[in-house]
């Protein structure tokens, strides 16, 4: 609602603008040819960050020094902080790295944004650019029709180039012809009290942009075309800096903690780096006259002294808030609560929109999910639908101790326990790992290992159904007097602990080619059982010490116990043994 009313404001104000001032519209006309060619760029790179780019940045952030680096360089290249924000969302969201370490990616990415400073000043209004944008935009609409993903994505990436600096040459010839009607500069502000006003004006620019490399670009075309001063370029600078954040803010409401918690990180490190800008903008204006000597850049090469100014204080934004990172990320957390960790196992823990941008995200994000839901929820039913406690299971106790005292019964309702815990976390798996497959452009193993997820997560509504059948007739049994009935059960109850508990070693010790050879054959067993007939069952019908209703029960839940061993082994072996190294072999690739 607030974006919409905001967008609706900013479409009037336009209108009135361009309708007062005809010759504003070569600016706007350049602006949003600028805008276009970043939306182009950001296309453009997206095709490349389904590979190589996601394993950089998730390799990039063991270190913090790692991820500021990784994160400027990338953004340079890129000329796109916003896409280095989504995947770092993304991968913060899937659990891949943590908070602190996607602060560090920001934090560079908020460095690799001067370099849009540095390429239109140094670049951009020193040659002819339109010259360079044609050849650009002829070859990017040509490699953009092209099937192959990657010849498209790089078509996108040369128009997006081409309509960048095409956008800066109709802005700076914008302003020369502008410049003979209004003359821009005699509004110009001295002191501290013109550093608050064109801070605020480069905020609003910035909010209005949604773009601080397109204020940027508009903030040095302006002073190249003298229509503004040195002094209050700077304070709009400043700006541009602190109103990206509003756009990040804007883009945060109605997403995931995740998003939430990054979002006011950059909020935090704009903001502050903003205040101390503008409380040093004086001195910081001399450091850069001297480095201005050093750098050989003229004294009245206003431009270039810009872009110095702006690379120095986002530089001095990260020295200030590095010693505070690990403090910020303490703080989001408790700001926002862990609303993932705290969830119970009814919700999604790790499913949110931010992970279905890239596939292996989506693909590690739904894999963590079915464990999670596997290891708790599953366990649990059907623990407790034999009337065991899970910590007997995972204890080291003998399994005849734990049936001899395991005599009560614990008046569960499986039926419900599936509705309560499962149900609405199993739609939601499903859900993603279809619009995962519809939507992003999977390979074929990745294909097969979301058709995987599907399977294992229907085998575990299976095993529910199983448990429910048999939790019925084992809490009879527990209040009967036939001693060879209970023997029976008890029979039963021992083959599904032994394989629950093997499948919990499994899970997680580190010797799992061991408690993997057990699985297979525990799994063998209960294969051949499904085909055998229980002997024992036969033995006591003949003797008549059990009654025919008895019998056919015992026979039921003989093959839901085999089933269930069967189907809890499958998951286990999907969800633990292939996708582990599945996932292994994507990410050495």
């Amino acid at each position: 609602m607030i974006r919409n009313l905001f967008f609706l404001v900013i479409l009037i104000v336009l209108g009135i603008s361009l309708y007062l001032n005809p010759n504003f519209q070569t600016i706007s006309a350049g602006v949003a040819i600028l805008l276009f060619g970043m939306v182009m760029l950001e296309e453009g790179f997206r095709v490349f960050t389904k590979g190589p780019l996601q394993n950089i940045l998730r390799k990039a952030t063991n270190k913090l020094y790692k991820s500021i680096t990784t994160g400027a360089l990338i953004t340079a290249l890129m000329q796109s902080s916003s896409l280095v924000s989504v995947i770092t969302i993304s991968f913060i969201s899937a659990g891949l790295i943590s908070l602190a370490e996607g602060i560090g990616l920001i934090f560079g990415a908020n460095i690799g944004t001067t370099a849009t400073a540095w390429l239109v000043a140094g670049f951009g209004l020193k040659i002819k650019i339109s010259a360079l944008a044609m050849p650009m935009l002829v070859f990017g609409v040509v490699f953009s029709f092209q099937k192959k993903p990657s010849l498209k994505g790089l078509g996108n990436v040369l128009a997006g180039l081409g309509f960048f600096f095409l956008g800066i040459h109709y802005m700076k010839d914008g302003f020369e012809v502008f410049k003979q009607y209004i003359d821009l500069s005699q509004y110009a502000v001295q002191g501290y009290l013109g550093v608050l006003i064109y801070t605020g004006l480069g905020i609003i620019i910035t909010t209005v942009l949604q773009s601080s490399s397109a204020t940027l670009a508009l903030i040095l075309t302006a002073l190249s075309a003298g229509q503004i001063e040195y002094e209050n370029a700077l304070a709009l600078a400043i700006g541009a800096n602190v109103g990206t954040t509003i756009t990040a803010v804007l883009g945060a409401i109605g997403s995931n903690s995740a998003g939430k918690r990054l979002a006011m990180a950059h909020f935090i490190f704009n903001t502050i780096t903003g205040l101390v800008a503008v409380a040093l903008i004086f001195p910081l204006a001399k450091l850069v006259n001297y480095l201005s000597e050093s750098l050989e850049i003229a004294p009245t090469n206003y431009v270039l002294k810009l872009a110095l100014f702006h690379t120095i204080f986002n530089v001095l934004g990260v020295v200030i808030m590095l010693p505070f990172i690990k403090k910020l990320e303490h703080f989001l957390l408790r700001f926002f609560n862990k609303t993932e960790e705290a969830k119970d196992v009814h919700e999604p823990k790790y499913l949110n929109t931010a992970v279905l941008k890239f596939p292996g995200t989506a693909i590690i994000a739904l894999i963590k999910e079915s464990k999670y839901l596997y290891k708790n929820s599953i366990f649990e039913i059907v623990t407790h639908a034999l009337n065991i406690h899970r910590s007997d299971v995972k204890s080291h106790e003998k399994i005849k101790n734990i049936i001899e005292k395991s005599v009560d019964d614990f008046h569960i309702n499986v039926d419900e326990l599936y509705y309560s815990k499962v149900k609405a976390i199993y739609g939601k798996i499903i859900q993603y790992a279809s619009t995962a497959q519809s939507t992003l452009r999977l390979n074929k193993a990745q294909i097969n290992m979301v058709t995987d997820i599907k399977i294992a997560n229907r085998k575990m509504v299976e095993i529910i159904k199983h448990s429910s059948e048999l939790n019925r007739n084992i809490s009879k049994v527990l209040n009967s007097d036939n001693e060879y009935l209970k023997q029976e059960y008890d029979g039963y109850r021992k083959k599904i602990i032994k394989v629950l508990r093997v499948i919990y070693l499994f899970r997680t010790e580190n010797d799992a080619k061991k408690y993997g050879s057990k699985l297979k054959k525990l799994k063998h067993d209960a294969n051949d059982n499904v085909r055998l007939s229980n002997k024992s069952i036969d033995k006591l019908i003949r003797k008549n010490l059990i009654t025919a209703e008895e019998a056919s029960s015992l026979f039921n839940d003989y093959t839901n116990v085999n089933e269930i061993i069967r189907k809890l082994i499958d998951v286990a072996e999907l969800l633990y043994a292939k996708y582990d190294s599945l996932l292994e072999k994507e990410e050495q690739q």
